[in-house]
């Protein structure tokens, strides 16, 4: 009996693919036996991680917040993979600021590859999926910030919120077609994005680096920083079949920060 968490035979589509989070899940992908398919808006970084996944990891460049390449993108996936049953939408962004001195282009970036991004990328797959008649699987990356406010992170709470949001109202609308959608709200997360904005929080709060690293952990009940393996396995389990009877959901993944 096939176990309900293998990929097996399964192809993967991921984007942000290149470092951090999106890298963690392009292999977790790969490891539970899928062929994935490894998408950053730098493609140097996404041939990388495909390279060190090997067997029949591809790569390709994908701006998420451009909806021509996008669809070009996926096509190309679902050619050279023969097919696409899993799209990974977590390709994201931050910056850091008071929301009074926050600036236009600040919200705009934010918005455009987190919130614009997901929308994107789900629209291609639904439509593809809707078209050759899969009951696929997309996730989602949210964030706790997508649940609860933050300080100086207004845009990117905003655009957060706005993927727990969407992710809702997909499920609903392609249930019927036997796709799910689902999204992974992570903590603190040891990535470059988080290494960036403990020194932009710092400089903040007049707090060193470290200073806030600790306070991070003193806030996770688990004690510790997140990984990118932490958020990647339960992506990988949503996008199986032991997740078939999930649809909507935005699950943390916080070492207890968030429990509602």
């Amino acid at each position: 009996m096939t176990s309900p968490f293998s990929l097996t035979g399964r192809r993967a589509l991921v984007t942000g693919a290149g470092t951090g989070i999106g890298a963690a899940i392009a292999t977790a992908l790969a490891r539970e036996g899928a062929r994935v398919a490894v998408t950053d808006l730098d493609g140097k970084a996404a041939e990388r991680v495909a390279a060190r996944i090997g067997g029949e990891a591809i790569a390709f460049a994908l701006d998420v917040t451009d909806a021509a390449m996008t669809d070009t993108v996926m096509d190309a996936a679902i050619a050279a993979l023969d097919g696409l049953e899993i799209v990974c939408a977590n390709a994201g962004v931050s910056t850091m600021n008071r929301m009074v001195d926050l600036t236009e282009k600040e919200w705009d970036y934010n918005m455009a590859v987190n919130a614009k991004g997901v929308f994107l990328t789900n629209r291609a797959a639904v439509r593809r999926f809707m078209a050759a008649g899969t009951k696929g699987a997309i996730v989602n990356t949210a964030s706790m910030a997508g649940k609860m406010g933050a300080p100086f992170f207004a845009h990117y709470v905003a655009s957060k919120f706005a993927v727990v949001g969407f992710t809702q109202t997909v499920a609903k609308e392609v249930a019927s077609h036997g796709i799910r959608v689902n999204a992974v709200c992570p903590g603190f997360v040891i990535t470059s994005m988080q290494e960036r904005e403990l020194v932009w929080e710092g400089r903040l709060r007049g707090m060193t680096p470290e200073a806030v690293r600790a306070e991070m952990i003193s806030l996770t009940p688990l004690g510790r920083i997140e990984s990118p393996e932490d958020v990647a396995d339960v992506v990988a389990f949503l996008a199986g079949d032991g997740a078939r009877f999930m649809t909507g959901q935005s699950i943390n993944v916080t070492g207890g920060i968030r429990m509602d």
